[in-house]
């Protein structure tokens, strides 16, 4: 029995099986070399910014005991701020460039944090190969690829950061210095206001009851000794004045060096003999506007306080004078008070071989009565630099523990300067006529300077403050020749009542008494009218020969 033969495969069937696996063949081959493609340009990408990051790159594994090990990868910028070759990074670690001990000191803390987060940020500092240290803030990331773990370490230069922050720093600090003497020198300015008040009085009375006494009295001491003792406590109004800014000057041009060659004697006798004193005063140096008497209590305190430095030792104290033109750059000095405007300056300097001073010392010389001895002495610096304020000079301290202390102030230098008039003094004889209006909020002083006008001829009239005087002088403006004027009163103070005084009778003759600077009344009555500034506290002949100057110019002349 014959069998049927098994039928073959159809050819056409066959063929487009295998078309269609040709296509899927080709499809796969196709997305292979697409992502082939689309790797490449992911690592042509990453190389790009690998190696054009601005920030230095540095990558390296990690070892068993999860510290760094050598560098297998850095770009360009990493070559370029340390200053090595691609090959020499390529044989070196984190820890050789390292120049705080970083990755030692916070290995153990660092190490954790990065097992646990995969990474960590901190600041540290880079050591360039000439040696020289850069600050940096170091992110480093851990990946694990394959099995292996790499630290990818981003290293960002921060020299500008910190530069910054310590700038901001100064200005923070200087401007609470500058807050904490502005606040101290309101506070010494309105001391010193109230006290000359009462010394007003004080001294008034004591030199009229002289004027009352005979030559036997056995009273005249006793007032002669209060007449002194008011002059001491005037002394110190004006030096808490001259901190406040606020002290009353007689600016005229002054040669310092010459100012200071005549204190040269006064200078030797105020200092140990152990210490040498050495004068290097520049000559034909611009002029200052200065007050000389004021310009010598800055010198004698800072040579005091210079010998002080070096106590019972042997030392050197070197006074220098000399210019400097100071630009924008001054404004950044270290130990400056307060930044010199651009311009030309002349300078006193006193440094000495002391011992010099920490920074929280240096930080509070300038304070009322600070001192580093057993009893205080005064305001000592502290009224250095309201002086030097005054006179819109500013001061720097230079000074390290062991090492003496260097001041140097700057006073603005002028070009042209004209002589103050000089004005003649009273005569007993004279007398005037006429009323004053005597105006001034405390009771003392109204007293006291009343019977002074009475005895250089003149009706009073009294206000208590500048609403009381305006009334009076419209009811009296026909008989008052004058008016005294207090500056600081309560409601109406002496510029407004001065102001009002004026619109009632534009030639109101107006003598202001105040403890304040002549420059600053003369700025703040600028083109005014005011006939004279007189201050306080005055005894009987000062307020005398200033109505006479006021009143009688040809005869005070």
């Amino acid at each position: 029995m014959n069998q049927r033969p098994t039928s073959a495969p159809e050819p056409l069937a066959d063929l487009e099986t295998l078309r269609k696996r040709v296509a899927e063949l080709e499809a796969l081959d196709s997305d292979r070399r697409l992502a082939q493609e689309a790797l490449r340009a992911s690592e042509e990408r990453y190389k790009s910014l690998f190696s054009s990051n601005n920030d230095a790159v540095f990558v390296c594994g990690i070892e068993a005991d999860g510290m760094p090990g050598r560098f297998t990868e850095v770009n360009d910028m990493a070559c370029q701020r340390l200053g090595y070759t691609r090959e020499e990074l390529l044989r070196m670690s984190p820890p050789d460039v390292d120049g705080s001990n970083g990755w030692e000191r916070y290995g153990k803390a660092l190490v954790p944090k990065l097992w646990a987060e995969r990474r960590a940020v901190w600041e540290g500092i880079q050591v360039h190969k000439d040696g020289h240290t850069i600050p940096v803030e170091i992110s480093t990331n851990i990946f694990d690829q394959a099995g292996k773990f790499v630290a990818v370490t981003t290293v960002r230069d921060i020299t500008e950061r910190r530069r910054a922050e310590d700038e901001h720093r100064r200005l923070e600090a200087q401007m609470q210095q500058a807050q904490k003497l502005e606040s101290l020198g309101i506070l010494a300015g309105g001391i010193a206001h109230d006290f000359n008040n009462l010394l007003t009085a004080i001294l008034g009375h004591a030199n009229l009851a002289l004027m009352d006494l005979g030559p036997e009295s056995l009273a005249r001491d006793s007032l002669v000794a209060i007449e002194k003792a008011s002059g001491r406590a005037a002394e110190l109004c004006r030096q808490m004045l001259a901190y406040a800014g606020k002290g009353r000057f007689t600016l005229e041009p002054i040669d310092l060096s010459r100012v200071l060659g005549e204190l040269t004697h006064l200078f030797q006798v105020s200092i140990s003999k152990k210490v040498v004193l050495r004068r290097q005063l520049s000559e034909g140096l611009p002029a200052i506007q200065a007050d000389t008497a004021q310009l010598r209590q800055v010198a004698m305190n800072l040579v005091i306080n210079a010998a002080e430095a070096i106590g019972d030792a042997e030392g050197t104290i070197t006074i220098s004078t000399g210019a400097v033109l100071c630009g924008e750059d001054h404004s950044h000095g270290g130990g400056l008070i307060e930044p010199p405007r651009p311009g030309l300056y002349v300078y006193l300097e006193v440094a000495d071989t002391g011992c010099g001073m920490d920074e929280e010392m240096r930080a509070r010389i300038f304070d009322p009565f600070f001192t580093t001895k057993f009893a205080g002495r005064g305001l000592g610096l502290a009224a250095v630099l309201g002086i030097v304020r005054s006179h819109r000079g500013t001061l720097n301290v230079e000074s390290e523990k062991g090492r003496g202390t260097t001041f140097r102030v700057l006073f603005p230098a002028c070009a042209n300067a004209v002589l103050p008039a000089k004005t003649g003094g009273i005569s007993p004889a004279w007398t005037g006529t006429g009323t004053v209006l005597l105006v001034d909020d405390e009771e003392p002083v109204r007293i006291v300077a009343g019977r002074m006008l009475e005895r250089c001829g003149f009706g009073v009239l009294h206000a208590r403050d500048g609403l009381e005087a305006l009334e009076l002088f419209r009811t009296h403006a026909a008989e008052v020749v004058c008016v005294l004027l207090d500056m600081a009163m309560p409601r109406m103070d002496g510029e407004e009542t001065f102001r009002e005084l004026r619109r009632i009778q534009p030639d109101v003759r107006v003598v202001l008494a105040s403890g304040y600077s002549d420059e600053e009344i003369a700025q703040r009555f600028q083109n005014s009218g005011l006939a004279g500034l007189i201050e306080k506290p005055y005894h009987l002949e000062a307020l005398g020969a200033k109505l006479r100057e006021v009143l009688a110019p040809s005869d005070a002349s």
